[in-house]
């Protein structure tokens, strides 16, 4: 195991590629910005989580960080170390887990899987049974030791990719879109174990997702990626505080109501729903004035969704108006 626990420390990386374009008789050759000027750190044991729309450079990304692709300037340090130079020594010491791929043996039982990974590793004998019990109990996967890989369901399957990333105990954990397609149950299983992750603090993990509420969960801090470049750099509240000012308020009442400074954004029966901005009007002054206009049932004030956030400060990137 790797003893130097520096976290992830990225400077001024960059990384572009050539694209060709057109018919077989008229192509033409562009370049493209993956990266452009990326700088940042994470800590030891910290999860972050990496959102941006497709193409804005989470996935170039991880395979710098994983030694796949070398950047085409600045510096990249893992942990003490230089994940393209050093790949072989680099990739002993990391996780990985893409929700698209499987690095699971697919006619092959589970346990058999585990085997092989705790040979290609190296692991002794005792320390890889204590892991990967504790591995077993904590994703409850117990049951799929002994199905083959291609028998098993999406979740548990799932649960089994991530085992298996963990089981050689590495200083770092990189984890592309871990839950898309997954179910209710199988999301609490990915986050619980994260969680867990946090407060051991001896893995690093990178996390991707669409999923804003997996960023919600589990993450410390995010990083927001937009064209290549990284947007936001700090907390959820960060990100709320920039571009998520706007509340969400509800109400059931015995007629339509309306107000100047609320946007109606949806009417089902006799409940509406109005987003505001708060630094124009509260929210007790403005459940008065929808009180003066009907009888209020219900009532219901909440942030914005944090979809709803990201998708503002996209539109504010693009230069969109609000």
């Amino acid at each position: 195991m790797s003893t130097t626990k520096t976290g992830i420390n990225i400077d001024a990386v960059s990384r572009s590629y050539r694209k060709t374009v057109g018919t077989v008789f008229n192509r033409k050759t562009t370049t493209i910005d993956a990266l452009r000027d990326v700088t940042f750190q994470i800590p030891s044991g910290a999860l972050v989580g990496c959102i941006g729309p497709n193409g804005a450079g989470k996935s170039t990304l991880v395979k710098i960080l994983c030694g796949i692709l070398k950047p085409d300037s600045g510096t990249v340090n893992v942990n003490g170390r230089e994940p393209f130079s050093q790949r072989q020594e680099h990739v002993r010491h990391i996780g990985v887990v893409f929700g698209q791929r499987t690095q699971l043996w697919w006619d092959l039982p589970v346990s058999d899987t585990f085997a092989l990974l705790r040979a290609l590793y190296q692991v002794p004998g005792h320390r890889f049974d204590v892991r990967q019990k504790l591995l077993i109990d904590r994703l409850g996967i117990g049951e799929t030791l002994n199905q083959r890989v291609r028998e098993l369901s999406l979740g548990q399957r799932m649960r089994c990719e991530l085992a298996a990333a963990l089981l050689h105990e590495p200083d770092v954990l990189f984890l592309d879109e871990p839950t898309i397609g997954l179910d209710a149950e199988a999301k609490l299983a990915v986050r619980e174990l994260l969680r867990w992750l946090q407060q051991t603090g001896d893995v690093t993990t990178i996390l991707t997702t669409h999923d804003l509420q997996d960023i919600e969960a589990v993450a410390d801090r995010v990083l927001v990626f937009g064209n290549g470049s990284i947007l936001l750099n700090g907390s959820l509240g960060d990100l709320r505080s920039a571009f998520g000012n706007t509340k969400v308020i509800r109400i059931a009442t015995d007629s339509p109501a309306s107000h100047p400074a609320a946007h109606l954004a949806k009417a089902i029966g006799n409940e509406q729903t109005f987003t505001f901005d708060p630094a124009q009007i509260s929210a007790a002054d403005l459940l008065a004035a929808f009180a003066a206009q009907a009888v209020i049932h219900d009532v219901e004030i909440t942030d914005q969704s944090i979809d709803e956030v990201v998708a503002r400060m996209y539109q504010h990137h693009r230069g969109e108006s609000k």
